[in-house]
């Protein structure tokens, strides 16, 4: 059984060590102040799904909450001799230096506005729950990063490698993506409002649950792109490139695709033939687009939009 008490000075102590007030940390949790207030006081306690939150918000494993919880740094200190510290100590001063170890770094819940990591290399990051406003990316390597929860506005990640990185739940609004990489990065209920992405080629992305009406792209190819429950209407997407792109279930009203490419490209449109959905999408514009034959008989078969301007190839 859990002891509420020891929660509760677990939590203060990791709190503390992060040099967050109780307000900050109720900010990040979407409580009340007085909420952790009486976690720290051993009156009540965080539910399950709150302490993996917790754990991730002050950088600790989940295993710190346990009553016989010990850090591996401190257990693998207080059992090896002290002539076998010499020695490891001895031989890992003699290890070559040529190549850079590259360690996990947490900064979930720090104030990073306006932080200059441009060209750093890190890989599996977490920017969690973490002011970005401002913050500068360019041409870094991000590969594996995670950014949950946070305020990235106005970030610029033009160049940067954002290869199989999450984006969840993050205010992206006014951020710059120029030639950056977008590899199996998934976008997830963000904030993309006035985001600029140029000279892009999105390859395996996600974009879910998103408002993407006032989202810039230009000159961008569409690889692999699933745009799933997600706000497209109005998009201008003349001239671009889709290759195996599915638009499920999203709003695509007054959309145009007017002299783009599209191969191999799905719409799966939200409810039946009797519903809104199937009237509003035959304001979609498809004049002078190209497109593959199966994209043709597929968009042909659903008898509500005018193909009469497309070019098959």
């Amino acid at each position: 059984m859990l002891n509420t008490k020891m929660i509760g000075n677990k939590i203060a102590e990791a709190r503390k060590k992060t040099n967050m007030s109780q307000a900050r940390l109720a900010q990040f949790l979407f409580i009340s102040p007085q909420a952790v207030g009486k976690w720290e006081r051993g009156e009540s306690m965080p539910d399950i799904t709150t302490l993996n939150r917790l754990a991730e918000i002050l950088g600790v494993d989940l295993n710190y909450f346990s009553e016989n919880f010990q850090s591996v740094d401190d257990e693998t200190t207080s059992r090896m001799p002290i002539g076998n510290i010499e020695q490891t100590a001895q031989e890992g001063a003699d290890l070559s230096r040529t190549q850079e170890r590259q360690v996990r770094i947490n900064l979930t819940a720090v104030n990073l506005q306006d932080s200059d990591f441009a060209g750093v290399m890190l890989h599996q990051g977490k920017f969690n729950a973490s002011p970005l406003c401002g913050a500068d990316f360019a041409n870094a390597d991000l590969t594996g990063s995670s950014f949950e929860a946070s305020d990235a506005r106005e970030a610029n990640f033009d160049g940067t490698n954002l290869t199989d990185c999450t984006f969840s739940i993050t205010d992206l609004s006014d951020a710059s993506f120029g030639k950056s990489v977008l590899v199996r990065t998934d976008f997830n209920k963000s904030s993309l409002i006035g985001t600029k992405f140029k000279d892009v080629i999105l390859t395996d992305v996600k974009l879910t649950m998103i408002d993407l009406r006032k989202t810039i792209f230009e000159n961008c190819v569409f690889n692999g792109v699933d745009f799933k429950y997600s706000d497209l209407r109005g998009m201008r997407f003349d001239g671009h490139t889709f290759i195996g792109v599915q638009f499920e279930r999203s709003a695509l009203n007054d959309v145009s695709f007017s002299g783009a490419t599209l191969r191999n490209v799905s719409f799966r449109l939200p409810f039946s033939l009797t519903n809104k959905s199937y009237r509003d999408f035959k304001s979609v514009c498809f004049d002078g687009a190209m497109m593959d034959k199966l994209t043709y008989a597929a968009l042909q078969g659903l008898r509500v939009v005018d193909l009469s301007k497309v070019i098959v190839i």
